[in-house]
């Protein structure tokens, strides 16, 4: 499959902030262009822009295989619609975000002038099962490792997807293929250290309560509700659980809360709370509460906005609205 279009302003969308950002582990800006390369929907994609439109391309992808594009005539047609929706969805298009911008910036001068530089972030809408394995992997853990174990996972549980450019490109995982007793030890082999345990047992959890159906059952509860349920599974804590409410759950009040957070809090925010050596579970309430308040029910959404522009691996050529990396960091 060629380069393929979908309309959409470069104001409404920035790859480079809301790939490099720290919610997907998958994704990599190549060498020498300004194509990134990942893998979601069970599919491996190549993405570009202009100010007018998101191109993309195809490399391979395991949904024709499966029969999971709609009905039509002609298959190619049927394909092309199929995966235009998946990116809709992925990037969450359909939410008009500058109109967001503008309403969080009247609320908030320190938002108003971010989002001046840091336009176009979009929350993902990923992939629940993902989304939660990946982010038991960061605990504790920096961009690169958790990339590597989010690899290590898809390599030997996941599906075969495609090879391109002498590289194997897998799948994420099923809940099934990470719930069996003996994987624990597998990536402790692997070195996953105590995540191996958390995933395992995780996974088993899971698929006794009903496997993926599961996680669409947390997506119809409020979000605090969902939130509890999730830290019934093994290692998930309050901020794992709010990134995946956030990400993946469609909750986009969620919060989640780290010292990088506290820090912006403590600064801009809530002065009272400077100088403390941890974020105690008060604390964590206050300053989610806080944002919450000040933003509405997408607050988890606007300040992953002001986390982005607060990140040292993001420099801002002089001369130039553009954003570009400098040195990749966990964004969540």
């Amino acid at each position: 499959m060629g380069w393929n279009k979908l309309k959409c302003k470069s104001k409404e969308l920035q790859l480079i902030g809301t790939l490099n950002g720290g919610q997907s582990f998958r994704w990599k800006l190549e060498e020498g262009t300004n194509e990134w390369l990942g893998i979601f929907s069970e599919t491996v994609w190549k993405l570009r822009q202009n100010n007018e439109a998101l191109e993309y391309k195809v490399i391979g992808s395991l949904l024709e295989s499966k029969g999971k594009g709609t009905k039509s005539n002609k298959k190619t047609e049927t394909d092309n619609e199929l995966f235009k929706k998946r990116l809709e969805e992925y990037f969450r298009l359909d939410v008009n975000l500058g109109d967001y911008y503008k309403e969080w910036s009247e609320k908030d001068e320190l938002f108003k002038s971010a989002g001046k530089q840091f336009y176009g972030i979009r929350m993902l809408c990923q992939e629940p099962v993902e989304n939660l394995f990946s982010f038991i992997c960061s605990q504790n853990n920096h961009i690169s490792r958790i990339s590597s174990m989010v690899e290590k996972l898809c390599t030997h549980y996941g599906e075969e997807i495609c090879s391109h450019e002498d590289v194997t490109y897998y799948s994420f995982p099923t809940v099934d293929k990470l719930s069996p007793p003996e994987v624990e030890a597998e990536l402790r082999e692997l070195g996953f250290g105590y995540r191996a345990k958390f995933i395992q047992k995780s996974a088993a959890q899971i698929q006794e309560w009903g496997g993926e159906e599961w996680f669409r059952s947390l997506q119809d509860m409020k979000y605090k509700e969902a939130k509890t349920e999730l830290m019934k599974l093994h290692g998930i804590g309050p901020k794992v659980a709010d990134c995946i409410c956030l990400m993946s759950l469609n909750h986009l009040e969620a919060l989640p809360v780290d010292t990088h957070v506290y820090q912006i809090a403590a600064q801009n925010y809530l002065p009272h709370l400077r100088g403390k050596k941890s974020v105690t579970d008060k604390m964590y309430t206050e300053i989610g509460d806080h944002f919450r308040q000040l933003y509405g029910p997408m607050a988890g959404w606007a300040h992953t906005v002001l986390f982005c522009a607060d990140l040292k691996k993001f420099q801002v050529q002089e001369s130039s609205d553009k954003v570009v990396p400098k040195k990749r960091r966990k964004c969540t």
